[in-house]
């Protein structure tokens, strides 16, 4: 007697959803790819941090400060060279493309071109971007709006105080 397939049955292949292979983020190197937001919080953390390191220097060693102030730029140089590298390489374009960051406000194109989906030519694609990452990176935009802001506030208050101050002299 021949048994009847089971059409209930479980499949007896193996199904299973293929894991998807993430590159590792590397800060120091220029090989690689890096994703917009991560670009945006390294390159703003970064300079912020280096900057910071360098101002205390100045603050407290005076004049050897300064060159710890020159050398603080020449290296917050060369990893801004070397993260938009990695993110010219995540829109799957050569490296030499880096060099628009030499030209004023150019190299805004690196915040603003996607990513490859998935793997091009310089390797797999980035992990997902972590919770702060994305907080640092949408925290820059505000930066940039209360900059502006105190730009153009604090210049008004100093007015606004003198003016103040001199109908109080003149009322006296």
């Amino acid at each position: 007697m021949a048994t009847a397939a089971n059409p209930y049955r479980a499949p007896a292949a193996a199904v299973a959803d293929a894991s998807e292979q993430y590159q590792e983020v590397r800060l120091f190197a220029v090989s690689g790819r890096i994703g917009r937001a991560r670009y945006i919080a390294y390159t703003f953390g970064l300079s912020l941090l280096i900057m910071f390191i360098a101002g205390l220097g100045v603050a407290f060693l005076g004049g050897v400060g300064g060159i710890l102030m020159m050398a603080g730029y020449v290296v917050m140089f060369v990893l801004m060279f070397m993260l938009t590298i990695q993110r010219a390489h995540d829109f799957n374009t050569s490296g030499w493309l880096s060099l628009l960051v030499l030209v004023p406000l150019a190299n805004f194109i690196f915040w603003f071109i996607p990513g490859t989906d998935g793997d091009n030519r310089f390797g797999a694609q980035t992990p997902p971007n972590s919770v702060l990452v994305l907080i640092a990176a949408w925290l820059v935009p505000v930066f940039f709006v209360v900059g502006i802001l105190a730009a153009i506030a604090l210049p008004a208050y100093q007015d606004y105080t003198k003016r103040a101050q001199e109908r109080q002299f003149q009322k006296k």
